[in-house]
C-alpha cells in the first residue's frame, strides 16, 4: 500500500463539540480525485470554500492548529487529531467537509478518527504517492524547547515534555511509524492539561467545550481522572507531532525529535524543511 496514493473507500460522518468553541459540529469524510491532498471544506459558509491543509494555509493560534483561506478569511481549528489520522493511515487525498469554525473533539485522541477512517475503507489510487526524504539536519528553537529533523533510513519520532510541577513530570517516547502499533499505542492517548492552565484558557476565550470526556486534567498532585497509559501526555504530543508534520503533504523519512514543543515549533520544522531545501521530495 505504500507505494500508491490512497485516498477513502466510503464516506463516513462524525459530530461533537468543538473544543475552543463549544459550539456543536459535524463533519464527513468523503474520498477524493487523486494528487487533490487533503482538504477542509466550510460547507457552512456561502460557496463551500476550501482550505487545503498545507503548510500555505496555517494560522496563529493558541493551543491548537489553524488552517484559513480567503479576503475575508475563513478558517477551521483544531484539525490536528484528525490529519494524523489521515497521514498514519496512509490517506492522502480527503474532502472533509465541516459545519463549523473547528473539528469535534470527541473523546480528545485520534482514536475516533482512526475508526471512522477504517470504516469507511481505504482505496488504493493509480498515482505513486510523494516522499519526503530528510537530507540534513535541520533545527527549530524557542528556549529550551526544540525540534530537530535528522537523516534516517526509516521514519521515526522522539518526544520529550517536561512538567515538572505536577504529577505528569518528565516523559519520553521513541517510536518507530507503524500502522497497527498507532492504532493501539498511539491513537487513544487523549489532550492533556493542568488545572491551573484550563482556568487560564478559559478566561482567554479558550477550550469552552473542553471537560473530562475529551481530556486528562492533573492539579498539581493528582490526576483528575484514570490514563489509558502511564505516558498518556507524550503519546498525544506525538499526535500533534504528525498531525502538523502531514501540513508537508508527503510522507516523511528521517528522525524527527522535539522535546517541550508545540504547535508552533512543529509549523516552525516544517517550514524550515521546505525553506532549506533539506528535504528531498520524490515520488515513493
Amino acid at each position: 500500500m505504500r507505494g500508491r496514493q490512497h485516498t477513502l473507500a466510503s464516506s463516513i460522518a462524525l459530530e461533537g463539540v468543538g473544543l475552543h468553541t463549544g459550539l456543536p459540529i459535524g463533519c464527513s469524510l468523503h474520498p477524493a480525485p487523486v494528487g487533490s491532498g487533503r482538504v477542509f471544506v466550510r460547507v457552512d459558509r456561502p460557496g463551500s470554500p476550501e482550505i487545503p491543509a498545507r503548510l500555505g494555509s496555517l494560522a496563529p493560534a493558541h493551543l491548537c492548529t489553524l488552517l484559513q483561506q480567503g479576503s475575508p478569511s475563513v478558517q477551521v481549528q483544531t484539525v490536528e487529531h484528525l490529519l494524523a489520522a489521515l497521514y498514519i493511515l496512509g490517506i492522502d487525498n480527503c474532502r472533509i467537509e465541516v459545519e463549523g469554525p473547528e473539528l469535534p473533539i470527541l473523546d480528545g485522541s485520534a482514536l475516533p478518527f482512526v475508526e471512522a477512517i477504517a470504516q469507511a475503507g481505504i482505496q488504493a489510487q493509480d498515482q505513486p504517492a510523494v516522499l519526503g526524504v530528510i537530507q540534513e539536519p535541520v533545527t527549530v528553537w524557542a528556549g529550551e524547547a526544540f525540534v530537530s529533523a535528522l537523516p534516517h533510513p526509516t521514519a521515526r519520532f522522539t518526544y520529550g515534555i517536561d512538567f515538572a510541577d505536577c504529577p505528569i513530570g518528565e516523559q519520553w517516547l521513541s517510536w518507530r511509524e507503524n500502522r497497527p502499533d498507532f492504532v493501539q499505542s498511539i491513537a487513544p492517548a487523549r489532550t492533556f492539561a493542568r488545572q491551573q492552565d484550563v482556568e487560564l484558557a478559559r478566561e482567554r476565550g479558550l477550550i469552552q467545550g473542553g471537560s473530562l470526556e475529551n481530556a486528562i486534567v492533573c492539579s498539581q498532585t493528582e490526576w483528575l481522572g484514570p490514563l489509558r497509559y502511564p505516558d498518556e501526555p507524550v503519546r498525544h504530543k506525538l499526535i500533534d507531532l504528525l498531525g502538523d508534520l502531514s501540513l508537508l503533504g508527503c510522507r516523511l523519512q528521517g528522525h524527527i525529535v522535539a522535546y517541550k514543543a508545540g504547535h508552533a515549533l512543529h509549523h516552525r520544522l516544517a517550514e524550515q524543511l521546505l525553506k532549506s531545501g533539506s528535504l528531498l521530495i520524490h515520488e515513493e
